[in-house]
């Protein structure tokens, strides 16, 4: 785990399922010293949404995570070596008549976290790294 001076968190992590809890508590504690509570929950799930898709894009391999400040908010970021630019589903209205919720489809009805994404921040996107892989971001404003 590195801190920069700046107090931004920048850590390397495993893409795995379990690495979502650790992402969101390493968030939890920053966006807390910062005394951002007004949006953490917020925050919180858009860590989430980003994690757990550059886990599932490259699995048990490196991606990072980073939670950066500036005088415009908070930026939240992970990378991945996945090549693919992520797309969201058609963004429609659902109903839980549109959910499979049997046992043996229950993980497939996602898909929606980047419409939450864009929905919480005042901005996101991909950026690609010159090194190699994307990074995914949102931007939030307190």
């Amino acid at each position: 785990m590195v801190m920069t001076a700046t107090g931004d968190l920048i850590i390397p992590l495993l893409g795995t399922p379990a690495t979502v809890g650790l992402a969101r508590t390493l968030a939890d504690a920053w966006m807390r010293k910062w005394d951002y509570f007004h949006i953490l929950d917020d925050a919180l799930l858009i860590v989430s949404e980003l994690i757990t898709n550059a886990a599932h894009e490259t699995p048990r391999k490196e991606i990072r995570f980073q939670l950066s400040r500036d005088a415009q908010g908070i930026i939240i970021a992970v990378w991945d070596s996945g090549l693919g630019a992520p797309r969201p589903k058609p963004l429609r209205k659902l109903t839980l008549e549109d959910l499979d919720l049997s046992e043996e489809a229950f993980d497939d009805n996602g898909g929606w976290g980047l419409h939450i994404v864009q929905a919480l921040s005042s901005r996101c996107g991909a950026t690609q790294d010159p090194n190699g892989g994307k990074w995914i971001w949102a931007r939030m404003v307190p």
